[in-house]
């Protein structure tokens, strides 16, 4: 029979470990307690992020300032996440946003899903949709994280011309894609002119289209 009395074995060493068992996890904070930091100080100091960084998406727009979206869809059918929505319009003679017959009418994309996978990108097929190196995307509200077009379109550059308004006299959406237009022309200055008299590009573009500059998209 065993002796009741009889220590059991490695009971010493077991009191000692149970003694120290609360601090024992303080060890791992002591012993980085006087290493070097290696915090991060964002926001105030922001480190590059590569070019191929995958960030916020932007729409782009051609040199004369007609919008490269063509409201295919492909981009929403090949989100895996289902983040994107896309509804197209028929552009009339009135109402030409870009070049051909169909423009993004309405266009969401909602960061609450969106993977930053780029696949959308490859979907699609005029270079419309780029993904730029933007990624200070958060904010107070869940309604304020999915983008509209208005939020996603490239911001106007110098020499380019708002649009709704014609294509560039003697082309077709062809010379577009190929990339053959460098800017507008008079024609369309003189049209938005007459219909937007108080459009606020019409004074760079209109001196972009008398020197001929070459304006980049």
């Amino acid at each position: 029979m065993a002796d009741s009395n009889k220590p059991e074995s490695g009971g010493l060493g077991q009191a000692i470990s149970n003694f120290f068992a609360p601090v024992a996890g303080f060890g791992v904070t002591f012993g980085n307690m006087f290493r070097p930091t290696v915090t991060e100080q964002y926001p105030y100091v922001k480190h590059p992020t590569p070019p191929s960084y995958h960030g916020r998406h932007q729409l782009n727009r051609y040199p004369d300032g007609l919008e490269k979206c063509i409201g295919c869809e492909l981009c929403a059918w090949a989100c895996p996440a289902d983040a994107i929505f896309v509804e197209g319009g028929s552009n009339t003679p009135d109402e030409q946003h870009s070049p051909g017959e169909r423009y993004g009418r309405v266009y969401q994309i909602n960061y609450l899903r969106c993977i930053f996978c780029g696949l959308c990108i490859e979907a699609c097929p005029t270079r419309a949709l780029t993904m730029s190196n933007d990624f200070e995307i958060a904010g107070p509200t869940r309604e304020g994280l999915i983008f509209t077009k208005e939020d996603l379109l490239a911001p106007m550059r110098e020499g380019m011309l708002a649009a709704p308004h014609p294509m560039r006299e003697g082309t077709t959406d062809r010379d577009y894609y190929k990339g053959e237009i460098t800017g507008p022309t008079t024609d369309q200055v003189e049209w938005v002119k007459a219909n937007r008299p108080e459009d606020e590009t019409l004074t760079s573009a209109a001196k972009a289209a008398k020197n001929g500059t070459v304006v980049t998209s």
